[in-house]
């Protein structure tokens, strides 16, 4: 059973990040943008969205980032979501989900700038990301307009459509100018 280290902020308002003393997997990431997405043998993620007013989960490692909708307070959401959380098994034997970063659609892709943006995403952004508690998940790329989905903390953070976005767009110009950004 996992102990909470600390319960930290991040830039959405709506989402905080708990680092774990000890892991809930090993490098395997889930991301859960509503209830009706968490897989059947994720009895952690059913938990954690039996609480009121929880709209998106996002873990890997000793990271749980939990989003809420903005209509509770966190004093009290914190007091329900720590039980849960202490109560988690490790999830040591969950087989790798590569379509948490890379849609399927993307992954078969043979287009090379597809490859060269992910590997820059690799390196240069998602560790970021997920440093305040969330993802970014590269849904496809279409002649030259490349789909991401923003997960976690990101997924409704005013800054990530607006800062990150075009900073990540800047990256992407540098492989190809003429692509550009759509979130999802």
């Amino acid at each position: 059973m996992p102990k909470i280290a600390e319960i930290e902020r991040t830039p959405n308002p709506n989402a905080m990040r708990f680092v774990l003393k000890d892991p809930i997997t090993r490098g395997v990431t889930r991301a859960y943008d509503n209830p009706a997405q968490v897989k059947e043998d994720d009895a952690f993620a059913k938990a954690v969205f039996e609480i009121p007013h929880v709209i998106s989960l996002y873990y890997v490692d000793k990271y749980v980032t939990v989003t809420q909708d903005g209509q509770a307070e966190w004093s009290e959401l914190l007091r329900q979501l720590a039980p849960p959380i202490r109560e988690a098994e490790p999830q040591f034997d969950l087989a790798k989900d590569h379509s948490v970063h890379v849609s399927d659609e993307a992954m078969n892709s043979d287009d090379p700038r597809l490859q060269q943006i992910n590997m820059m995403l690799d390196e240069q952004v998602r560790p970021y990301l997920l440093a305040d508690g969330g993802g970014l998940q590269v849904l496809g790329l279409n002649e030259n307009v490349l789909k991401v989905h923003y997960q976690g903390a990101c997924g409704t953070c005013p800054t990530a459509s607006t800062g990150t976005l075009f900073a990540i767009e800047s990256m992407v110009k540098r492989i190809d100018p003429e692509i550009i950004i759509e979130s999802v």
